[in-house]
C-alpha cells in the first residue's frame, strides 16, 4: 500500500466500469462533500471500454481532494479491482463503494464514523430494504448462505460491497496475489472485529448493472473452490454415502438369488443406478480438476490484476 507523509485519514476507493455519464453525478457527488478530516478518492477503471478512464483523468484536474486514477489494462472484475484500488490507498480508512451512487458519499462517512467509534476493523453496511434489481437480490442472497456455509460466516452478517476497513486489515489483505480474487473471504480469513451498520440504499441514478449472468457464476466459483475445501468434502461424504448404496444394492442382490434364484429383470433399475454412479463420479472428477486448474493457473502466474496507467490530481492550491 502507498504510504507519504501527509496522508489522509479516509480513502474512498471506487471501482468503475463503463460508467459513461455517471462519472460526472459521482464526482458531483463527492465535490458536495464536506468533511473535517483529511480525504483522497481512488478511481479504478476496470477495462472499460466507453472512455472512462480518459474522461476520469480529465474531469479531476480541479477536484477539491486528491485523485488517484488506476487504470486496469483490460476488465479483470470488480473484487480484483477493489483490491488494486487499496493498494494505492493511503488512508487510516478506507471504504469502497460503487459508481451507480446507490450508496451515496454520506453513507460511506457514516461507515467510517462508525468504524473509528466501535473498535471494529471493518464495518459492513445492511440495507432496510435493497433497491437492487430481484435477480441481483438473489444471487446476493445465495453468496451469502454459501459464505454462511462454507466460509463460517456468522449467519446474521450480510457481506456487501460497502464496506469500510481500517488501514491494518487493508494492509493484510493486498498481499494476496491469487488470479481469482474474492475480497469477503480473505476479509473473514484476516479478521473477526467485524461490526455492521444500517444505511440508505437508494435507487440507481443511471446505466445498468455490470454484473452479468457469467461475472455472477464465476464470483460464485472463486467463493467455492479459492477460500475452502468443503465441495471436496462433500465429493467425500457423497461417494461414501454412493458406496454404501451399492453395498446396499449388491447385498440385496446376492439375497434374492440365494432365496428365490437368478432373474434377468431391472434393466430400468440397473440403468438408472450406472447413470447416478457415473454422473457422481464425473461430479468428483470435476471437483478436482476446478481445484488442480485454479492451482495450475495460480503457479503459472496469471495476473490478478494488470495497471496500464497511473494518474495522481493533488488538491489545488486554495485562491
Amino acid at each position: 500500500m502507498a504510504e507519504t507523509e501527509g496522508a489522509p485519514q479516509i480513502s474512498f476507493v471506487v471501482p468503475l466500469y463503463n460508467t459513461g455519464e455517471g462519472l460526472q453525478r459521482l464526482l458531483a457527488a463527492f465535490r458536495g462533500l464536506s468533511l473535517p478530516e483529511s480525504w483522497e478518492l481512488v478511481l479504478v477503471d476496470d477495462g472499460s471500454l466507453d472512455g472512462t478512464a480518459a474522461a476520469a483523468r480529465l474531469a479531476v484536474a480541479d477536484f477539491p481532494a486528491p485523485v488517484t486514477v488506476v487504470e486496469l489494462a483490460r476488465n479483470f472484475g470488480e473484487h480484483a479491482a477493489v483490491l488494486e484500488g487499496y493498494r494505492h490507498a493511503r488512508g487510516e480508512f478506507v471504504v469502497n463503494l460503487d459508481d451507480d451512487l446507490q450508496n451515496p458519499p454520506g453513507e460511506a462517512v457514516k461507515l467510517v464514523r462508525h468504524l473509528r467509534d466501535s473498535g471494529a476493523e471493518v464495518v459492513y453496511s445492511r440495507y432496510a430494504e435493497k433497491k437492487h434489481h430481484w435477480a441481483r437480490n438473489v444471487a446476493s442472497s445465495l453468496a451469502n448462505f454459501s459464505a454462511t456455509f462454507l466460509l463460517g460466516k456468522p449467519r446474521d452478517l450480510y457481506l456487501s460491497s460497502f464496506r469500510a476497513l481500517r488501514r491494518e486489515l487493508v494492509a493484510r489483505i493486498v498481499g494476496y496475489r491469487g488470479p481469482f480474487p474474492y475480497v469477503d473471504g480473505l476479509i473473514l480469513g484476516a479478521t473477526n472485529r467485524i461490526a455492521t451498520l444500517e444505511v440508505a440504499h437508494v435507487e440507481r441514478q443511471g446505466g445498468q448493472s455490470g454484473y452479468t449472468l457469467r461475472k455472477l457464476v464465476r464470483l460464485a466459483l472463486s467463493l467455492l473452490f479459492d477460500f475452502s475445501v468443503m465441495p471436496l468434502r462433500i465429493a467425500s461424504v457423497l461417494g461414501v454415502l454412493l458406496c454404501a448404496l451399492g453395498a446396499l444394492i449388491l447385498a440385496e442382490v446376492l439375497l434374492e438369488t440365494l432365496l428365490v434364484g437368478q432373474r434377468q429383470v431391472g434393466w430400468g433399475s440397473l440403468m438408472g443406478a450406472l447413470a447416478v454412479f457415473s454422473g457422481a463420479q464425473l461430479l468428483m472428477l470435476g471437483l478436482i480438476g476446478e481445484y488442480v486448474g485454479r492451482a495450475f493457473l495460480t503457479v503459472s502466474g496469471k495476473p490478478q490484476s494488470l495497471v496500464r496507467s497511473l494518474t495522481t490530481h493533488e488538491k489545488p492550491p486554495s485562491s
